[in-house]
């Protein structure tokens, strides 16, 4: 039995609820789907290269630069925000004690401390930083087999690798946008494309393929021609991984700085004249093969650039420092406490149900520190219910260990429920059920969370989070509102150390 007759069978079986949905599942074959065999694609390789060589900046829409200036205004927020984590004190250790930390020309910023590095490592760090909050951009899904929003996390490799080669090469804002926006989109079209078992059977597309994102941008900072693109994009793939099993823990935000760093790392070599196969992703023993069993040709083919992920399917930024996931049911979540001036002692029950991707990336139901915490449904409605917001000061080891908020995680059932199933994968329905001790049910449903393309933040409103996140990382004032207003016209940026300045110490 297919996964869409295990579905079929089940829905039409009904009254199964949240958990009966789930345990059914539980019985269902695993991974698989029409995808899962490759399609006859002999040049796949070789198109990404062309791409990669042949985008001008002129080739960049106006909106997917505007785009663009968002994510990139939120990465760094996000690193500098990063920096001040435990994971950021691990890193910059790791770097200083193993002598890494170099002043050096070919140096670049770890941003959020005066320290410099080789480009690599400077990549490591910064992609590390933009990851380990969570809280970091997160690339949509077309096709309606793929996991809606659990594809990639496209700036988080593709910006620091990009930046760091930016600031060895000295290029300008306008190379930066162009190297920046063909990371993401051969990333976010390579994620398209190859066959949904890759994330459903344990890889971090972010790190796996967030490694060919990397090198892309990187190879187009340094220029290279197409023999060398092809090259770096061998090595790249061979570098590329990261496992899901880590989820909630510093691991997961160490994919992305592999990723990153490996991003680097492939274009150095490549440029040295290492060698390496020039059909990676589509021969038989090659990338989308042995990591997702297959690919569907006809989501890359002819559709980079064509159109840009920027604009379609569009990439959401987050507003919550979680797992994306989580996002539409703490949407839904805000306005139902709001509407109905919800009080958490009034609160017997809540249940949340969602498509079974959701609790295969949901792992941890009785979080005891904040990383686990932002992959808990549960926490997530408990710290709203009891404090009305979640963001960063809410995320703690301090907060997840508080007796109420243990007490109000034990109130919340997280699990699928066959209409959010039905909506499909490529949806982030999540339907919420609040029993109150007088015995109201007050019910909602959201499909588009906040930052969602559909519900868009604007430039000013990432700035918002931004200056949030900097204050949170007590970051010179001054140094953020310059970052904000440099970044908003980043194409007259002649050289990018103007920019990476503002975010050294």
């Amino acid at each position: 039995m297919t996964r869409r007759e295990a579905i079929a069978v089940l829905c039409i079986g009904g009254g199964l609820g949240i958990h009966g949905l789930t345990e059914a599942f539980a019985d269902a074959p695993q991974g698989g789907s029409g995808k899962d065999q490759p399609h006859e694609a002999p040049h796949v390789t070789s198109y990404v290269a062309d791409f990669i060589v042949k985008t001008r900046y002129t080739d960049l829409p106006p909106e997917v630069i505007d785009l663009a200036k968002k994510s990139i205004l939120d990465g760094i927020g996000l690193a500098l925000c990063g920096s001040v984590a435990k994971s950021g004190e691990i890193v910059r250790n790791y770097l200083s004690s193993n002598g890494l930390v170099s002043a050096g020309p070919h140096s670049a910023t770890v941003i959020g401390s005066p320290l410099r590095a080789p480009a690599r490592f400077a990549a490591f760090a910064n992609a590390i930083g933009i990851h380990a909050d969570d809280y970091d951009d997160t690339q949509l899904a077309i096709a309606e087999d793929r996991v809606y929003g659990l594809l990639t996390h496209p700036t988080a490799p593709a910006l620091p690798a990009a930046l760091a080669a930016a600031e060895v090469k000295l290029i300008s804002g306008k190379e930066l946008l162009v190297a920046y926006n063909v990371g993401v989109e051969v990333e976010c079209k390579i994620a398209e494309a190859i066959a949904p078992r890759h994330y459903e059977d344990g890889f971090h597309s972010t790190g796996t393929i967030g490694t060919l994102g990397a090198t892309a941008a990187t190879v187009k900072v340094y220029g290279f021609d197409k023999p060398r693109v092809l090259t770096a994009l061998g090595i790249g793939a061979s570098e590329a991984a990261g496992l899901r099993e880590n989820f909630g823990t510093m691991t997961k935000p160490l994919h992305a700085g592999r990723a990153a760093e490996s991003g680097v790392v492939a274009a150095d070599l490549a440029g040295l004249g290492w060698t390496a196969a020039n059909q990676i992703l589509e021969a038989p023993r090659g990338f989308f093969q042995a990591e997702g069993g297959g690919f569907d040709a006809t989501a890359i083919m002819d559709k980079l650039g064509s159109p840009w992920t920027f604009v379609s399917p569009g990439i959401s930024i987050k507003p919550f420092p979680s797992g994306s996931l989580t996002h539409p049911g703490m949407t839904e979540m805000l306005r139902l406490i709001q509407e109905h001036h919800i009080v958490a002692d009034q609160v017997e029950r809540v249940r949340v149900g969602a498509n079974r991707n959701f609790p295969n990336a949901l792992i941890h139901h009785r979080p005891k520190d904040s990383l686990a915490a932002k992959f808990s449904m549960e926490f997530c409605m408990a710290v709203l219910l009891l404090y009305g917001k979640g963001g960063l000061n809410e995320f703690t080891d301090e907060v997840v260990n508080r007796p109420e908020v243990q007490e109000m995680i034990r109130r919340v059932d997280f699990g699928v429920d066959p209409v959010a199933e039905a909506a499909g994968y490529n949806k982030m329905t999540t339907i919420i059920e609040i029993k109150l001790k007088d015995g109201r049910l007050i019910s909602g449903r959201c499909d588009v969370a906040k930052g969602n393309p559909a519900n868009p933040m604007s430039y000013d409103e990432v700035a918002a989070k931004f200056l949030d996140c900097t204050a949170f990382a007590k970051w010179p004032a001054a140094k953020a509102k310059a970052t904000v207003e440099m970044v908003r016209r980043l194409e007259d940026a002649q050289d990018l150390r103007a920019l990476t300045a503002l975010c050294a110490g």
